[in-house]
């Protein structure tokens, strides 16, 4: 009987942990943590992109894709190239190699799996830490755009 009420407190106490680390990230202003991407042209959203920190490099995964029920729920990349060629879209890196600068963080690349493109990117957390400023770019920044991704959690 005591073996389940451990492995119950224990699944609690991680997600806790879990939770307070993104409240914590969240105060602070930082990039990590859970954000809704949106599409430019329609306003909707898009997907969820989870960003974490790995050896002092900000990394974004896909974890989660809107589309409409008729459309394939875990598409693969067919436009990239190189290691993401035919990748599930779902789990993929997409946004990789970005260094804290100042209030930036800077020298990152991001995958547009739609179209199979590799750019430039860097971003900066705005508005309190609910959104984040996401610009892709050829060359220097300003040749380029800038998405705004809304914080999920």
């Amino acid at each position: 009987m005591k073996k389940p009420l451990i492995i119950a407190g224990l699944v609690l106490a991680i997600g806790a942990a879990g939770s307070l680390t993104s409240i914590a990230a969240w105060a602070d202003g930082s990039p990590i943590g859970l954000w809704k991407t949106i599409d430019d042209k329609n306003g909707k959203p898009r997907s969820l992109v989870r960003i974490s920190e790995v050896d002092g490099e900000l990394k974004g995964k896909i974890e989660k894709l809107f589309r409409a029920p008729d459309q394939d729920q875990n598409p693969k990349c067919i436009k990239c190239n190189g290691p993401q060629k035919d990748e599930p879209i779902i789990g993929m890196t997409v946004l990789y190699g970005l260094k804290k600068n100042g209030g930036e963080y800077v020298g990152g690349q991001i995958i547009d799996p739609s179209s199979g493109k590799i750019y430039k990117s860097k971003l900066s957390v705005v508005d309190d830490g609910k959104k984040l400023n996401v610009r892709g770019y050829i060359g220097v920044p300003m040749l380029g755009r800038t998405q705004t991704w809304v914080r999920e959690e």
